[in-house]
């Protein structure tokens, strides 16, 4: 392709130097005109090919059409015009004989028939070389579409200091693939009728290039997380189960027993239906399967008030003498206690959820209660009661 189009003189070997290139750069500052390289330090082809033949490099570059200007309709940008003025006789071949980005691409294009270029907003200057070069190997102009380019929460092109910004990373954050698929279409595009939770077939089925917005997109990872909570919310329980099975397990480091499986297919709506990620279940059940130990900002904030240690004692109190430990008796037995002691709930049940969790965050405090069963419940009461009593 390179050797075509420099003897069709669309192309030529370059001999500019460094120097040559930043004095031309440095007097277009001066005068207030294009710094883009116009070939003015161009050999004529007979001592380009002398000077090759004496063992000289030379990069190859574009010969742009001067004067001139590249005009073409971008699906979403409409028509874009470049004048020549703005666009360098750009290297499309090294001196160590590799291809730049843009010979390589269009050739790419060109060899596998390439029907639409969609692309950032970034490569939009890119596009006229891009053009040209695909004008000059006689070839047919694909459509282009340069989409807008995804910014960060403070309106800066979004980069790692945002945070994550590879899909593996969200993966690996619990977040699920169709929430983030759906999160992500409606950067820049709007489905129609004001959906926002919209499956993949809906978007395929909707999806048009003229749709796409010119306006930059925000990634707000708080409406990603909401968004995943939607989804999460929306799974099966079968299918939740399923998912969050391994998840239990590995935070564990062990399979769950019979049992245990029975105990996370009953406890598992409790969380689904306030998670926002799937990484945050496995650590808000882990109590029901292993020792607790107590979070220190947990303690602090609950147990360290002075009505804990009695709220602990009396749930104890009327905790050991059920007969049946369901949800239903532990309920009344602890509003009872809460009646009785003169406590809100804030004050007697948050000390018995960091008692019997190790944590103010918690799935619903009846349901622990009754799925951990008396001897554990009882136990970890005691222990907490205890706790307190040595650190006063």
């Amino acid at each position: 392709v390179v050797a075509d189009l420099v003897e069709q003189g669309k192309a030529y070997y370059s001999f500019a130097t460094p120097e040559q290139l930043e004095t031309f750069r440095n007097e277009a500052r001066r005068e207030g005109t294009s710094p883009a390289y116009d070939g003015r330090y161009k050999v004529s082809p007979a001592e380009a090919q002398e000077r090759l033949a004496n063992g000289e490099t030379a990069t190859v570059r574009f010969a742009v059409p001067r004067p001139g200007e590249t005009v073409f309709d971008d699906v979403v940008r409409d028509e874009v015009r470049f004048d020549h003025k703005q666009v360098d006789d750009f290297v499309i071949l090294r001196s160590n004989g590799t291809p730049t980005y843009h010979l390589a691409s269009t050739v790419d294009d060109v060899d596998f028939a390439i029907t639409h270029v969609i692309r950032g907003e970034d490569l939009l200057s890119s596009t006229p070389k891009h053009i040209l070069l695909t004008q000059a190997m006689g070839a047919e102009l694909p459509t282009y579409a340069h989409l807008p380019l995804l910014m960060g929460p403070d309106g800066k092109k979004l980069s790692k200091r945002h945070g994550h910004t590879a899909l593996a990373a969200y993966r690996d954050a619990g977040y699920l693939p169709t929430a983030v698929v759906n999160y992500l279409a409606l950067l820049g595009w709007n489905p129609g009728d004001d959906d926002t939770i919209v499956d993949l077939s809906t978007m395929i089925e909707r999806f048009e290039l003229d749709r796409v917005s010119k306006n930059p997109a925000i990634f707000d990872v708080t409406k990603l997380e909401w968004m995943n909570g939607v989804y999460i919310r929306e799974m099966d329980q079968a299918t939740f189960v399923e998912t969050v099975t391994p998840l239990v397990e590995s935070d564990l480091g062990r399979e769950l027993d019979a049992r245990e499986r029975g105990v996370l297919s009953e406890m598992a709506p409790l969380v689904q239906e306030r998670a926002k990620t799937l990484t945050e279940i496995a650590p808000q059940m882990r109590f029901l399967f292993a020792d607790i130990s107590y979070d220190e900002s947990s303690w602090k904030k609950v147990m360290t008030k002075p009505d804990a240690g009695r709220a602990l004692r009396a749930a104890r109190g009327v905790l050991v003498d059920l007969d049946e430990f369901s949800t239903e008796s532990v309920e009344a037995a602890l509003r009872g206690m809460l009646e009785s002691e003169e406590l809100n709930p804030r004050k007697g049940f948050q000390p018995l959820r960091v008692a019997l969790s190790g944590s103010s965050v918690s799935p619903p405090l009846f349901e622990s209660v009754a799925a951990l069963g008396k001897e554990r419940t009882l136990a970890r009461l005691d222990a907490a009661a205890l706790a307190i009593d040595d650190a006063s």
